[in-house]
């Protein structure tokens, strides 16, 4: 949380960089009826009659959510996405985009915080599309499945799940413990940090239904390993009970690229695994102790 990939930031950056530029040319999304969308600079018309969605519309809509709880491999999924063509948001990459992450620290993490209840709130998921972005992982965006789904009917849900419980909360209490002492020690004079703070307080209420950790000073007490795997638990099982299976996969990323390919609709021979990539594997729990 908090703690970006360098190699990746850096290159979304120049892409976002060459996209101000391509807009002060006049680049950019068209607005007539009938044009395509704006990809790197250049017009692409749906020139097939066939065409069964408009394709402004769709770049309106999120088009894969992950809802799984965090330390499920989404972080290595995410990476996946963007191979795959989806333009993807990760929590570990949210304070870099100061608008998105604002409008839910103001609205939910901080008014927490301030009224001393776990707000849940609405995010204004319409900022994720403005930001260049068609799908999202992890924390706190997995918490809304309910209102996505109802905001953008076909969009699709990946569950990412991990063996069992316990060994989902024992990469959970890593990361929780490795991203609370540099809270303590840096928030005061960071203001990015004491947001992430917010966050971070908000979060771990929700995940431990223990409201005590919005205002509990530091250090904050330890994970609840029952309340949390409840907590987890809960979560995948709403979760299978309210999207429709058809726009539902419940996936460990150690099955690779192939059901991912299946489910997003990608040819197989479009397919990464068809051309010997990799999955990519990034954040491991020792990863995270190190960072």
């Amino acid at each position: 949380v908090g703690v970006g990939h360098t190699g990746k930031f850096a290159g979304m950056m120049i892409s976002q960089g060459w996209k101000m530029v391509a807009s002060f040319g006049g680049g950019g999304m068209s607005t007539k009826e009938g044009d395509g969308i704006d990809v790197a600079g250049s017009d692409i018309e749906c020139q097939e009659s066939s065409c069964t969605k408009n394709k402004k519309e769709i770049e309106r809509a999120l088009q894969v959510v992950g809802v799984g709880y965090g330390r499920t491999g989404t972080y290595s999924l995410a990476l996946a996405l963007e191979d795959l063509g989806f333009p993807t948001l990760h929590t570990q990459h949210l304070y870099e985009n100061a608008e998105i992450f604002d409008h839910a620290v103001n609205n939910i993490f901080y008014k927490s915080i301030e009224e001393n209840e776990v707000i849940m709130g609405t995010p204004d998921f319409d900022l994720l599309l403005q930001a260049g972005f068609t799908a999202t992982m992890d924390l706190p965006f997995a918490l809304y499945f309910d209102q996505i789904h109802e905001q953008y009917p076909e969009c699709k849900f990946i569950l990412t799940v991990r063996e069992n419980s316990d060994v989902w909360f024992r990469s959970w209490n890593v990361l929780a413990n490795s991203i609370v002492q540099p809270a303590q020690y840096t928030s005061f004079m960071v203001t990015h940090v004491k947001k992430l703070e917010y966050y971070m307080r908000w979060l771990f209420s929700v995940v431990n239904s223990d409201k005590t950790f919005l205002s509990h000073r530091f250090p904050l007490p330890p994970q609840n390993k029952h309340s949390a795997i409840s907590s987890y638990e809960k979560h995948n099982q709403l979760v299978r009970d309210s999207i429709p299976s058809s726009h539902l996969l419940e996936y460990n990323v150690r099955q690779g690229w192939e059901p991912l390919c299946r489910f997003l609709e990608i040819p197989e021979t479009d397919c990464p695994s068809a051309r010997g990539i990799p999955f990519p594997k990034s954040n491991s729990a020792r990863a995270v102790r190190w960072q």
